[in-house]
């Protein structure tokens, strides 16, 4: 890199300088030499008589203005500078591009000999030079011109011709009557299997839907198809939005950087994200699937519709558009589950965001590079910033507010400001303060402390807010906080509305607010942030009977789960403090409630399951500084032994109880679920009737129950392990997406080989650096689920990541970006490995040509 890449910054906001009428592009396929024919009209917004167009990586052939040739130009790196235009002019530009050399995955590149494009969120200018900014929107037409031997050819909206020409050649055209940004630009060319159906909407017209998989994988496809049309039918249902187009699409594709994009009419999606069969997929993976289905599809109104101005507001859509996708899994499934797996990733990820270097608000104030803010702030936290106006607002309330928002600004490119207007207006709610969420940063603390004055009856709950040390925002925030009261019995003591909104919500909107509850014949206990109701840290000083009763009592799957998270919790700091790990025993009040949880299968096991799920190392770790590594790791696998051993007993017997039928029904998923959390617990404390029992299971054809054992097996570093790994690998090895799942359980491994294995790994026939989805299976799974090893304090792991990163900045700059996360937050660790993380850092930051996406990162790092 030979300069230093400038920010860019909200505050410098300016409008387009021209606006562009009917986008045509022609594309003439070839691998080395695709000619790429845009022809548009620029209309002068103030009088201007330049235009700054975006390209890069692109060989300009020709430039015409008003059909005349046009030599008034500036040539730059990072685009065209037309000079000398009318006020409204028609432009005609041709330029040549090299999808088979592009490894980046941006813009238009070759999959497995399949043409993509990947455009969100400045890939477009890769393809041809343009206006590649999110509020310049045109309608497009598409003509696309290949080889007969790729018989589809795909673009956005709907097809409008097609036809053979005199050289061999075919094509086809697409028009799209909406307009839109250029990063939701689509084009598949192809050879594929496809699978077709149809879905009628509520006002009774017909919309084809097809489904593009590589060949051979149609029977993995039926699955993604069925949770299209679901989705379809549950946005009609619950938000009263109606698909437009004539035809829906989906392609999946190997090589993609994300899981999948919401391009208009032509989503293109990882197929990691697609296909699925019981025998090569998880009950997870379908839940994903389904989701993500969902997500893309709800984007056809919250985030194509009404897109963002610019990328600072990338939440308004992604945000809202993660809540709905949310709701979507929750209405159609255990809406406890979804909570609790909202909630993991928020503490787990999102938190340990706040507390780093590139902590940032949910709406950035500036960017290097746009790609870095796809972040689980912007996604996850932008969710729950929407989730908690739908908990101030209600259902109703948030509906209206929906309407108001597309009646005002369909077809338009807005501001979060404007969602938050929409919201507001329609509701008569003032949120002026409730906008600070949006340039808020780090994670905002609650703490609390209650009184009981039982002459009075009266119950006082004390709350205070406070700043994260990084967050500019000084004001309080406006916070719903959920609570529920439960008396000695267990019974929920009701709560008038004039205190809590729907008997449970007190709105915290100054930094110390006082909640009096009268009338009471005893001291409850109380259940605070019931369901998380805002993404805050809770600072309240359970007692363990408290909890306790929480996890017996509380009307929520939620509090419940989150009490008896809280004792592990308690159990695993108290033992890092300790270090007494061989003398440590399970306490007998809580192995007593953990027996009686088991003693009763009637309920929901999924649920159940995850009541059995002892935090992890990364959930953990935010509460220490600096992080213990070997003593929280100790510590975790000695409350799991402890759980195991003292129910050891119990756990056989639920694990002999246990059939489902093999279906996909939230009751076979359930059962499978707990079934494979019985065999995680017993094979840390396996004889040789367990042991027959991991190896039957390893043989299941079903993928859940599978994996589950082999996991079990790895996870215990059991005799069977090295065995099962090896016929998994010669089972699979024909499918790579199945293989993903045997790279990431290589890399969870926890004996002395396992960094020399993973390099192994780098040349099995499986194996590509260049793909995404197997360096997120192998490398992205070992810094995730291994920091035994990824924190080995001679620093090799730091050096196995680090050399990886330096090969992906050449390949593609993205992937590289994403997989450094673990290594930015070297100051939450120790001095030995502080210094061995930050010198890995230094030597990235040396690379002759390192990236705007991870100089951006590492930048921030190290200052």
């Amino acid at each position: 890199m030979t300069s230093k890449p400038q920010a860019k910054y909200l505050h410098d906001y300016q409008p387009p300088t021209h606006a562009v009428e009917n986008l045509s592009l022609t594309f003439e396929l070839d691998p080395q030499n695709t000619q790429v024919t845009a022809r548009f009209t620029l209309t002068a917004q103030s009088g201007a008589t330049s235009v700054m167009l975006d390209g890069i990586e692109l060989t300009l052939n020709s430039v015409k203005v008003n059909g005349q040739n046009h030599s008034d130009y500036t040539l730059h790196d990072t685009g065209l500078e037309l000079h000398g235009l009318s006020p409204r002019a028609e432009i005609e530009i041709v330029n040549t591009i090299s999808p088979g050399t592009n490894t980046s995955l941006e813009g238009l590149y070759l999959s497995d000999g399949a043409y993509c494009t990947q455009c969100e969120a400045e890939g477009f200018r890769k393809i041809t030079y343009f206006l590649d900014r999110p509020d310049v929107l045109t309608t497009y037409q598409v003509k696309i011109i290949g080889p007969k031997e790729m018989p589809y050819l795909l673009s956005n909206g709907n097809k409008v011709d097609s036809g053979e020409l005199a050289d061999g050649r075919h094509y086809v055209c697409w028009e799209d009557p909406f307009k839109k940004p250029s990063y939701l630009f689509a084009l598949v060319a192809g050879d594929f299997d496809v699978l077709s159906d149809k879905f009628e909407t509520r006002s009774g017209r017909q919309v084809d839907l097809q489904l593009f998989v590589d060949k051979g994988n149609l029977s993995k496809a039926p699955h993604a198809m069925t949770s299209l049309k679901k989705a379809m039918a549950w946005d009609e249902a619950r938000f009263d939005l109606e698909y437009d187009l004539d035809i829906y699409m989906i392609v999946a594709v190997d090589f993609f950087n994300m899981g999948a994009m919401e391009n208009k009419g032509l989503n293109v999606f990882n197929s990691a994200c697609v296909l699925a069969n019981q025998e090569t997929a998880t009950d997870r993976d379908f839940h994903v699937i389904e989701s993500i289905v969902g997500h893309e599809y709800f984007h056809n109104w919250t985030g194509n519709r009404v897109t963002c101005r610019d990328w600072f507001q990338l939440s308004l859509k992604e945000g809202l558009t993660v809540f709905r996708d949310q709701e979507f899994s929750s209405d159609l499934g255990s809406r406890a589950l979804n909570r609790i797996d909202a909630v993991n990733t928020v503490r787990t990820h999102q938190f340990a965001e706040d507390a780093g270097p590139m902590a940032h608000p949910i709406r950035p104030q500036q960017v290097i590079e746009m790609n870095n803010f796809y972040t689980v702030t912007v996604y996850n936290k932008g969710a729950e910033v929407i989730r908690m106006m739908h908990t101030i607002l209600g259902e109703a309330g948030f509906q209206k507010g929906m309407k108001q928002y597309f009646e005002r600004h369909d077809g338009q490119a807005v501001t979060c400001d404007d969602f938050v207007a929409a919201m507001s207006d329609a509701n008569g709610k003032d949120l002026s303060q409730f906008k600070l969420w949006y340039n808020q940063v780090g994670t905002p603390k609650i703490s609390a402390r209650t009184s009981y004055d039982a002459q009075q009856g009266e119950f006082t709950l004390h709350l205070a807010q406070s700043h994260a040390d990084n967050d500019p925002v000084e004001a309080p925030l406006h916070i719903p906080v959920a609570i529920e009261l439960l008396d000695q019995q267990g019974q929920v003591i009701a709560i008038p509305e004039s205190t809590a909104k729907q008997g449970k919500v007190i709105e915290l909107t100054e930094k110390q607010q006082s909640f009096v509850f009268a009338g009471l014949k005893d001291e409850p206990v109380v259940v605070l942030l019931e369901d998380f109701s805002a993404p805050c840290t809770l600072n309240y000083d359970h007692k363990q009977h408290q909890l306790l009763h929480i996890a017996k009592f509380a009307s929520s799957d939620y509090a419940r789960w989150e009490a008896i998270q809280q004792l592990y919790k308690a159990e695993i700091k108290s033992l890092v403090n300790t270090q007494a790990f061989a003398e440590y025993r399970l306490p007998e009040s809580l192995t007593h409630a953990l027996s009686v949880l088991l003693d009763d299968l009637s309920g929901d096991l999924s649920i159940l399951a995850e009541q059995f799920t002892v935090p992890g190392f990364d959930a953990l770790s935010a509460d220490h500084n600096p992080v213990p590594v070997e003593p929280l790791h100790q510590a975790i696998s000695t409350i799991e032994y402890q759980i195991a051993q003292k129910l050891k007993p119990v756990w056989c017997a639920t694990y002999e109880q246990l059939n489902d039928d093999g279906s996909l029904s939230s009751a076979a998923v359930a059962t499978r679920t707990m079934k494979n959390k019985c065999l995680f617990y017993l094979a840390l404390v396996s004889d040789s009737q367990i042991q027959g029992w991991i190896q039957e299971q390893s043989e299941s054809h079903n993928m859940t129950l599978k994996l589950g054992a082999i996991r079990a097996a790895v996870n215990a570093d059991h005799v069977l392990t090295q065995l099962l790994l090896d016929d998994f690998d010669k089972q699979w090895q024909s499918d790579l997406l199945v293989m993903d799942k045997w790279f990431a359980l290589q890399a969870s491994r926890r004996d002395d080989n396992c960094l020399d294995n993973i390099l192994s790994l780098y040349s099995h026939p499986c194996f590509d650096k260049a793909n995404p989805n197997r360096v997120r299976a192998l490398i992205g799974a070992f810094t995730r689920s291994n920091p035994l090893h990824f924190h080995r304090n001679d620093g090799q792991g730091y050096a196995l990541l680090g050399d990886l990163i330096a090969e992906l900045n050449q390949v593609n700059p993205q992937n590289a970006s994403r997989i450094i996360t673990p290594l930015l937050s070297f100051k939450r660790f120790d001095e030995t490995r502080q210094g061995l993380m930050k010198a890995q850092l230094e030597k990235l930051a040396r690379l002759p040509e390192l990236s705007d996406d991870l100089y951006e990162k590492i930048d921030k790092a190290l200052n």
